[in-house]
């Protein structure tokens, strides 16, 4: 460029008079102030229309994007051309190579940023899992760390900074954080695992291995919420969660079974017991035929015949409220039909001391 623009001035009237270095950086800091404006049309009047014809959104979030940092990375480079032509090298040079070093990768990491939005929107809409809440906003941090690394390690090349001495020290001290951060890392990978192996979504009702039960709130990147029945959020360890047995209630499907235990006086009908009884479950509402309600004899306890009677309700939601109204109206057939609900009795046996 710069010498394009000395022989074009050698062309002109009085051309020669105005080979000075100071007028030539001049006007290559307004033929690149030009070659940025136009640029910037370009953009705006016909990339920007084209743009919009395509079908995919990407190309014009991407000329929205890069267009001003396009404008001032041309900017930045006429500036050098300036400085060069006026023999300023150094220091100053270094400097502007910085800033054009960090400008580019800054256009690069936009672009990333732009192709991993859009992906990330048309790949939640094709999912009804958390893993793109989660996983998604970690990708783009992660991206955007190793743009930062790129710009960083180039800004060293430019100033000739050898940083291999360092190296060892960041390694040990790497080695030292990995052992501070030993929990909180396992907790991550252990959330990611569970988001990719999908072992519950969000409004699970599952079981910890350590007796909780609740429904999943949320699931973390750190840990997973778990709302109880007294409407108290437990915060769980993804780690513990992902090395743990836990009980999902909601899978394979909603439908859950209620169990409900008794027990009657001994010399009671055992058929006539079952009968009562499938008679009350069957009665009731929002009770699935398939399977049918069950009432089994269990065992001759210490001091009653041991029942239980079994139904399946559609939703795990609904089973303790329906194991509730199983309760109390199959204690009040019992009573009806007569059939007695022992208490726990004990004989004593005495004998007269010689």
């Amino acid at each position: 460029m710069i010498e394009a623009i000395k022989q074009w001035l050698l062309s002109v009237p009085y051309g020669q008079y105005l080979l000075n270095r100071y007028i030539i950086s001049l006007l290559i800091l307004v033929a690149t102030v030009i070659s940025a404006k136009l640029l910037l049309f370009i953009f705006e009047k016909i990339l920007g229309k084209l743009a919009k014809k395509t079908k995919t959104e990407v190309d014009d979030i991407i000329f929205e994007k890069t267009k001003r940092p396009f404008f001032y990375l041309i900017i930045v480079y006429g500036l050098k051309l300036s400085l060069l032509n006026l023999e300023i090298n150094g220091a100053v040079i270094r400097i502007v190579d910085s800033l054009m070093a960090i400008v580019f990768i800054f256009i690069l990491a936009r672009v990333a940023d732009v192709i991993l939005t859009v992906w990330g929107n048309t790949f939640a809409k094709k999912t009804s899992s958390s893993l793109d809440d989660v996983l998604l906003p970690l990708v783009h941090k992660v991206v955007k760390v190793i743009f930062f690394f790129i710009a960083f390690m180039w800004v060293l090349d430019i100033w000739q900074i050898d940083i291999t001495p360092y190296l060892a020290g960041v390694g040990i001290s790497g080695l030292v954080l990995g052992f501070a951060l030993q929990d909180s890392l396992k907790n991550i990978f252990g959330g990611a695992t569970l988001l990719l192996d999908e072992t519950f979504t969000i409004g699970d009702k599952i079981k910890l291995e350590s007796g909780e039960v609740g429904t999943i709130h949320d699931i973390g990147l750190r840990s997973t919420k778990l709302v109880n029945f007294d409407n108290e959020i437990i915060y769980v360890p993804n780690g513990y969660l992902a090395n743990s047995r836990v009980q999902n209630y909601t899978r394979p499907s909603p439908k859950v079974r209620v169990s409900v235990d008794f027990g009657v006086e001994y010399g009671s009908d055992i058929e006539k017991v079952k009968k009562v009884v499938l008679n009350v479950v069957n009665k009731m509402e929002n009770i699935l035929n398939d399977p049918k309600p069950s009432a089994l004899f269990l065992q001759m306890g210490d001091s009653a015949l041991l029942f239980s009677v079994k139904f399946w309700v559609p939703k795990w939601d609904k089973s303790y409220d329906k194991k509730l109204e199983a309760t109390q109206k199959i204690y009040d057939a019992l009573n009806k039909a007569k059939i007695s609900i022992p208490f726990p009795t004990r004989t004593v046996y005495m004998k007269k001391a010689k």
